[in-house]
């Protein structure tokens, strides 16, 4: 979520650092249309596979104002798709087109219908895992700890299934939403991001109200956080230091202490939250190989 596209560039550009720049081939799905809205359309790369696959569905990021769903990183995809995991990668409503919850809810959608369909694309519905970077992360992580959003009893099949997650592996992700606590852990100038107040549909004072607050805690993904949630990943591409006196706004809002400020939280619960940043002592960060590794580990073979 960083001044429009970076959120999105940022995971690409991560992912670029090949010898040789990888293209995204032509998918086997192209802009299937999940909802009502013109940017409710996902396409879907196949595994080969003659049982059903594990599905990961790319969404992607630009502070909830820009972005789509062709920036998916076409390495990730590739290995993805070597590891027998299908992808599908999705658009949704921006927050001038309707502010939240209209992103996650469009999110939520792409999910049952992207079950409700699972037998024509030979995908198994119950190895579902997210990805994406910035805001594309953040909605990852809602849909991973929300509770399940189907109506059990709705007369529209889509309504009826499952939004729940198996794993969600993330880049550059906000845990919260909520401008206090954000401010809280990583630093004014983060809470301050030109994204926050559009993304509420919010201005000035209309931040500092009742309504304000219940939106913070909804939007948020670590409000939704219980022991049943799946495993994630959280990585992130800037070190644990604070933020410097001449911040600008929006500075820090891809900083890894929402990181530890999540793993701090699923540690209590028993959830495996694998983190990752520079100078956390471990080795260098190769993300399409650990996002790839944690999918299957935990989406194959379910």
């Amino acid at each position: 979520m960083k001044r429009l596209p970076v959120g999105f560039a940022l995971l690409a550009a991560l992912l670029c650092g090949q010898q040789v720049k990888e293209t995204l081939p032509p998918p086997d799905v192209a802009n299937a249309s999940y909802g009502p809205h013109e940017r409710n359309v996902l396409d879907i790369w196949k595994a080969a596979s003659r049982r059903p696959t594990p599905l990961v569905i790319y969404i992607h990021g630009g502070g909830f104002r820009a972005g789509d769903k062709r920036t998916l990183p076409p390495a990730l995809l590739r290995m993805l798709r070597e590891a027998g995991i299908s992808v599908a990668a999705i658009n949704y409503r921006f927050s001038q087109h309707s502010p939240y919850p209209a992103p996650m809810h469009d999110a939520a959608r792409a999910v049952q219908f992207l079950r409700l369909h699972a037998g024509q694309w030979n995908l198994n519905p119950k190895a579902f895992g997210a990805t994406g970077a910035s805001a594309g992360a953040g909605m990852s992580l809602w849909l991973a700890f929300h509770d399940d959003m189907a109506v059990r009893k709705s007369r529209d099949p889509l309504e009826r299934q499952s939004t729940r997650l198996q794993a969600a592996a993330v880049a550059a992700a906000q845990t919260t939403y909520d401008p206090r606590e954000i401010a809280r852990i990583v630093g004014e100038a983060a809470a301050r991001h030109p994204a926050l107040e559009p993304f509420y549909g919010l201005h000035g004072e209309q931040l500092k109200t009742e309504k304000a607050y219940r939106l913070f805690a909804d939007a948020s993904p670590v409000t939704h956080l219980t022991r049943d949630d799946p495993p994630v990943m959280l990585l992130f591409f800037e070190p644990d230091k604070p933020l410097p006196p001449d911040a600008k706004p929006g500075d820090g809002i891809h900083h890894p202490r929402f990181g530890l400020f999540l793993k701090e939280r699923m540690d209590k619960l028993g959830i495996e939250c694998v983190l990752r940043y520079p100078g956390d002592g471990g080795p260098a960060i190769d993300l399409p190989r650990l996002m790839t590794e944690f999918f299957r580990k935990h989406l194959v073979k379910r």
